[in-house]
């Protein structure tokens, strides 16, 4: 039989040190110190303030409750009619000599009229003299010669009659489109056991007096579920419809499948206009303004930047002061009730060029080191949001150019809920369990109106 003992020491560890000389017992200080530290308890903000919520407010983004699971709107078309060919070169015509012109489509709705009138960008006017499927014979409207050239996009500019003829047999009609956006869900929990909720840290955690370290916990996660909210309002994709390989129009997921919703970057890269590059010099803001014009875009906009473009765009008003750049400070806040330190205290910067006027603001998502400032070459650099209200093309009434829904009715809303669970914990007497948990849900979608006059920056 083998027998041992087990070799005991106190719960401190000191008795292993303890030695018989008596430099071991100068001072009661040896052994413990009773000093208490010198403590700061401000909790220093080591990365500033880490919120990244305020796009959607600050640029008109107003909230609305929804009472489907699908949101729907509507869009006006071009009002005049554009005569798209197949792009095939247009032979040189000769002095009362038939030009043919093959339309992309023979269908209907994508050909010209007898009688209607084409503007070539060579200047020559056509007038439509015959039309079999998608072969458009024309006549100079001069009776001139003119050069070949290849045209895929041709403006009707209007028709000529003949006295005595009969209406037009057929009419056109603007296109109103239907657009339909899905909402999303989005959910986040934190959790506290009933030890931690009652321990006391070092850290005043809310800067009124409360050391709770679980309160930081919740504060924390409560700010991360807003700004993932946020960014799966900007960043969030839809599912292409019956593009599966088993014919399912969504993403399954463990717990179901899920459609996804279109997002603001989504949007506008679809339908909207795309710059790339830096603003090097004033005619790139210039080719920007060129492309607004033909979208029938407001005066007035939002620019939301990272750092880099930030500096290089305030490089670029610099250097253009003395093309009147800068010019009209009276009139370019319109969207601040017209008050220049409104538009300062909001982040503003402002300047005007060929009659915008563009509110300049960095953008803290896009420069975070774990969010998009992570890239070394930026996935987007901005965007550019119309600060004025667009028309519904079907009711007539306006609205914000982005409009963020949420789920509600009879007084439930589902934009940002939060309840707490426990088994005693906090005094939350739902289950068993020796924990709090923090629940957090949404369900939201957003809204682009007008996608066409808002500007991606990449």
């Amino acid at each position: 039989m083998s027998v041992s003992a087990s070799q005991t020491t106190t719960a401190s560890g000191y008795a292993a040190t303890l030695k018989t000389s008596p430099d071991a017992y100068v001072s009661l200080d040896a052994l413990i110190d009773p000093t208490k530290p010198d403590n700061r308890d401000l909790l220093i903000k080591t990365y500033g303030d880490q919120g990244i919520t305020g796009f959607l407010q600050l640029t008109g983004a107003v909230k609305n409750a929804g009472t489907a699971d699908q949101v729907q709107y509507w869009e006006e078309g071009r009002l005049h009619k554009l005569f798209v060919t197949d792009g095939t070169e247009i032979s040189a015509a000769l002095a009362e000599a038939n030009v043919t012109i093959t339309a992309a489509s023979a269908a209907a709705a994508d050909v010209p009229r007898l009688n209607d009138v084409l503007l070539l960008p060579s200047g020559a006017r056509l007038v439509v003299t015959g039309i079999s499927g998608a072969t458009i014979t024309c006549r100079t409207l001069d009776g001139t010669a003119f050069a070949a050239e290849t045209v895929v996009n041709i403006p009707v500019i209007g028709n000529i009659y003949a006295q005595g003829e009969d209406q037009p047999s057929s009419f056109y009609n603007t296109e109103i489109v239907k657009r339909t956006n899905d909402y999303i869900i989005t959910k986040e929990s934190y959790e506290v056991n009933g030890s931690q909720a009652t321990n006391i840290g070092w850290v005043d955690v809310t800067g009124s007096g409360d050391y709770r370290w679980y309160v930081k916990g919740e504060m924390d996660t409560r700010k991360r579920f807003m700004n993932q909210r946020e960014m799966m309002m900007l960043f969030a994709q839809r599912w292409g419809e019956a593009t599966a390989s088993d014919g399912t129009d969504g993403i399954s997921l463990a717990s179901g499948q899920v459609t996804g919703s279109e997002g603001y970057f989504a949007a506008v890269e679809d339908r909207g206009i795309t710059a790339t590059g830096d603003f090097d010099s004033i005619t790139d803001i210039d080719t920007i303004i060129l492309l607004l014009d033909k979208q029938g875009a407001p005066a007035e906009y939002a620019m939301y930047v990272n750092t880099q473009t930030s500096l290089n765009m305030d490089d670029m008003v610099a250097a253009g002061i003395a093309t009147a750049t800068t010019a009209g400070l009276a009139g370019q806040f319109g969207a601040f009730n017209n008050s220049a330190d409104m538009a300062v205290q909001l982040g503003f910067k402002s300047f005007t060029r060929g009659g915008y006027t563009f509110h300049k603001h960095d953008w803290k998502l896009l420069n975070d080191p774990n969010l998009l400032g992570s890239f070394s070459t930026p996935l987007f650099k901005g965007a550019m949001i119309p600060l004025a209200n667009v028309a519904d093309a079907k009711t007539g009434q306006k609205a914000p150019s982005l409009e963020m829904n949420y789920k509600a009715v009879n007084g439930y809303s589902r934009e940002m809920e939060h309840w707490v669970t426990g088994g005693g914990v906090l005094g939350f007497n739902q289950n068993g369990t020796d924990t709090a948990k923090f629940n957090y849900r949404s369900e939201c979608c957003l809204v682009t109106r007008a996608a066409n006059q808002h500007v991606v920056l990449k």
